[in-house]
């Protein structure tokens, strides 16, 4: 399905209540990926665990159920792209995506399920579930201790999400994880783990069966706006030397040797702004710098731009557009691992 094939051609009222929206799994383009999902499931031997599917504020399992929560905004191609514009960042638009995000949760689901985070062996491989969940974590990037799944290394986030990670590699059709994860022994051991327990539990009945829902979208009595408003960013500090940063990447482009004085000049500012959906969603991949956060200082260089005036040589756009992916990569790594995009 493209948005161009959406069956609600009006603009939806941002007054409009989450559950006057009208959102349904059947229907709409997630119900033959779900068929998909369960049939990866049953090719993987898990029958015995039938997670319930629900539309939500966002993806999740909640704790000690086996109910598997979707954003409810994929169900209809109109509210992905009001969700692009107003959010920037998607979880799972597309149905390999969709599939991805859907075998992480189902990874908690199992954990859930069988209780395999009260088991001695599971704690020794990842950790205690008790550790404090930080939605601020500091990933190491390419760290061979863990597998890759989800963008922003994930995994590192918590023991549970690590967990889920690796189940989500086991399970992916087609992966060869022990040749993949060769010269990784950390995570190739997770992996194996993992291949072990659920050769274990896979033919047992769940020893969890609720599948109570959280925050169901039929229910939601906050509006649109209001969903939306929980994505904008808080005021952050810009660094310090933050307009001779814009003025190397655009006013050194311009000037370069190459760049003929006649070719047409672009606003650096909507270079950026044009920039801002790949950027949020690379930066987060590779650095785990929230996209929230990359999106609103995309807009404050935006707007320093605007002032300062910097236009770039319409012939060069790709380095620029790389000069600026290093600048915004460097001002992220710096924020994910000392909390500000300055360090003192």
């Amino acid at each position: 399905m493209t948005f161009q094939e959406s069956s609600h051609p009006q603009p939806i009222p941002l007054a409009t209540l989450i559950r006057d929206v009208g959102t349904r799994i059947e229907g709409s383009w997630l119900a033959p990926a779900l068929d998909e999902f369960r049939g990866e499931l049953e090719r993987k031997g898990i029958r015995r665990l039938r997670p319930r599917f629900y539309l939500s504020t966002e993806w999740g399992v909640p704790f000690d159920t086996t109910a598997i929560a979707i954003p409810f905004y994929l169900a209809r191609p109109d509210l992905i792209e009001l969700h692009a514009e107003h959010a920037g960042h998607l979880e799972g638009a597309t149905r390999p995506e969709l599939l991805r995000y859907l075998r992480h949760e189902m990874g908690h689901a199992v954990n859930y399920g069988y209780k395999l985070y009260e088991r001695e062996d599971w704690t020794r491989a990842f950790g205690s579930i008790d550790r404090p969940y930080e939605e601020e974590y500091r990933p190491e990037p390419f760290s061979p201790r863990f597998v890759n799944h989800l963008p922003g290394w994930y995994a590192q986030k918590h023991p549970d999400e690590d967990w889920a990670e690796t189940f989500a590699v086991w399970m992916t059709p087609g992966r060869d994880w022990r040749a993949e994860y060769a010269g990784r022994p950390e995570a190739l051991a997770k992996l194996r783990f993992c291949d072990r327990v659920m050769a274990e539990v896979r033919d047992r009945d769940p020893v969890v069966t609720d599948q109570t829902l959280d925050e169901p979208a039929e229910q939601l009595t906050a509006s649109l706006g209001e969903y939306f408003m929980g994505y904008a960013a808080g005021p952050e500090e810009l660094p310090p030397g933050l307009d001779g940063s814009l003025r190397s990447v655009f006013e050194e482009v311009g000037a370069a040797a190459d760049a003929p004085v006649e070719t047409p000049r672009r606003p650096a500012s909507r270079l950026i702004r044009r920039l801002e959906p790949e950027l949020t969603a690379d930066v987060y991949r590779w650095t785990g710098h929230s996209p929230v956060r990359t999106r609103a200082l995309l807009w404050r260089m935006a707007e320093r731009a605007e002032r300062l005036r910097l236009v770039y040589p319409e012939s060069r756009e790709l380095e620029t557009a790389v000069a600026l992916t290093t600048l915004i990569t460097a001002l992220a790594m710096n924020h994910v691992h000392t909390g500000s995009y300055a360090p003192n």
